[in-house]
């Protein structure tokens, strides 16, 4: 099994249009980015997206333009299900899975697509091409949002999905311990969002949970491009 980050940037990316800050110039002289955070499993000759984000086309495409097998929505914002239209017209669309409420929202606004849809309950293990998948609440106001527990044999890999640091107690049981965490962490420690974890949050919890690994994601234009676990576009893990 395969995990590639194919975005580590939040909703409005790195660089930001427009700005001249100190890590967006950096960006621009190196020529790098944070595209919008996604996910591409790979296992077996199978291939699952978490979350579809703006940035799709551009993402799947320096990838080798994978054939997608299936779709997991964490929630419905922008950043985390737009790009879902990139497979008109490309592929056969993909299977999704996501949280009933989830589906439903993301569904409607893609109601022109005709596409196979699975309701996941929060907190049941489903099988996906031999993954065990469990969708955990995290806690994103006003958006119902949920995190992933991915295993396969020994291995767990978490997601956390935009969250402040308020999860709930059977989501953070499920996260612990986890071989490789991705966390979000959308500003420096000097920075406050109540929807948010910063980056010493993020720190903090991975510590935490005692995972054995982790990475920052979701991480705007404020984030420095040195920290220590964050996140990087094309990053791979195998297990």
């Amino acid at each position: 099994m395969k995990v590639t980050v194919l975005g580590t940037g939040d909703a409005i990316g790195t660089p930001k249009v427009g700005c001249s800050c100190p890590r967006c110039s950096y960006a621009l002289r190196q020529g790098i980015q944070r595209l919008r955070t996604s996910f591409l499993i790979e296992h077996e000759d199978r291939t699952i997206l978490i979350d579809t984000s703006p940035d799709l086309r551009q993402q799947l495409l320096a990838h080798g333009s994978p054939h997608i097998d299936a779709v997991i929505w964490t929630h419905g914002h922008y950043d985390h299900f737009m790009g879902f239209g990139e497979f008109y017209r490309v592929q056969v669309m993909p299977v999704v899975y996501s949280a009933p409420r989830v589906l439903e929202y993301c569904g409607e606004i893609f109601r022109f697509l005709r596409f196979p849809r699975h309701a996941a309950e929060p907190f049941c293990t489903f099988d996906l091409f031999g993954l065990g998948l469990t969708l955990v609440p995290v806690n994103h106001p006003p958006a119902e949002t949920y995190g992933l527990v991915l295993t396969y044999g020994k291995v767990k890999i978490a997601f956390t999905s935009d969250t402040n640091a308020n999860i709930p107690a059977e989501s953070l049981s499920l996260f612990s311990g986890a071989d490789l965490l991705f966390v979000d962490a959308l500003v420096p420690p000097s920075i406050h969002i109540d929807k948010h974890m910063n980056y010493h949050d993020a720190c903090t919890l991975s510590a935490a949970l005692e995972v054995k690994d982790f990475r920052c994601v979701h991480m705007s234009h404020n984030i420095p491009w040195d920290l220590p676990n964050i996140g990087k576009d094309g990053e791979t893990f195998c297990f």
